[in-house]
Parts: C-alpha cells; structure tokens; sequence
C-alpha cells in the first residue's frame, strides 16, 4: 500500500478530511465550553450556589479539554478562523463573569463589615478598658 505524497490530489484529500476532522473536534469542544459558561451565567443570576458550584466545575473541565485541543490543532496548523474568535469571546465571557463574582463578593465583605464590624486591631487600652481607639480630636491635657 503506498502512501499519498502531500502534493499529490490524494495527499491533499487526506489533508482536508483531516482538517475538517479537527475542526468538527474543535467545534464540538468549544460548544461545550459555551453551553457549561452559560449555565454558570445562569446559576450565577438566580443566586443558586450549588449550581455556581456545579456549573463552574464544569466548565473548567470542558475549558481544560478544549484548551489540549486547540493547543494539539494549533501544532499541526489546523486552526479555523471562526473558532478561534469563539475560542476567545468565551474567554471575554468567563472575564466579565469573574468580574462580577469578584465586585459581588466584595460588596458582601462590604455589607458584613458592616452589620458586624471586626473586634481585633485598631483597638487601645485606657482607664475605661478597651475602647474603639484613638480619639479623633487629637489634643492632649496636661
């Protein structure tokens, strides 16, 4: 059996089925990484942390596998435009997401500190026992 040299009419053929093979695998991993962002998308606006949970779990294992993929098609130069822009508005997506998880979970340290402000540092010691700390009118009497 003899092996198609990759100029010739069948080397080719063997290299656009093998092209189009990589781009239908690529396709179908980055279907996946969308599909799991916008679950994670969802759960994370109906405030459901189990599924944030389960969703983020998720996508970063479909993330991890996509990532192996585009990194092996990259190799061999079988990289398709298109996929590549999906390839990285999924990753603008998951940006603004852990943006927003990051602006929320600090608004909520917010919120805690104040309905129930922290007891260690900043205080001193005076003749009435612990106090807040360091009056703020600043004179001293002597």
């Amino acid at each position: 059996m003899m092996i198609p040299s990759p100029g010739s009419p069948e080397g080719k053929a063997l290299e656009d089925a093998s092209a189009k093979a990589a781009s239908q695998a690529l396709e179908g991993l980055i279907a996946r990484v969308e599909t799991h962002l916008a679950a994670l998308g969802d759960a994370l606006l109906q405030r459901d942390s189990q599924g944030i949970e389960t969703h983020a779990s998720e996508l970063h294992q479909a993330l991890a596998r996509a990532l192996d993929g585009f990194t092996q098609a990259a190799r061999q130069g079988h990289v398709p435009r298109p996929l590549r822009h999906r390839l990285a508005q999924a990753s603008g997506q998951m940006a603004a997401q852990r943006e927003s998880l990051a602006r929320a979970t600090a608004a909520l340290d917010r919120a805690i500190d104040v309905l129930m402000p922290r007891q260690h540092g900043g205080g001193v010691y005076s003749a009435q026992g612990l106090t807040s700390g360091p009056r703020a009118g600043g004179s001293i009497k002597a």
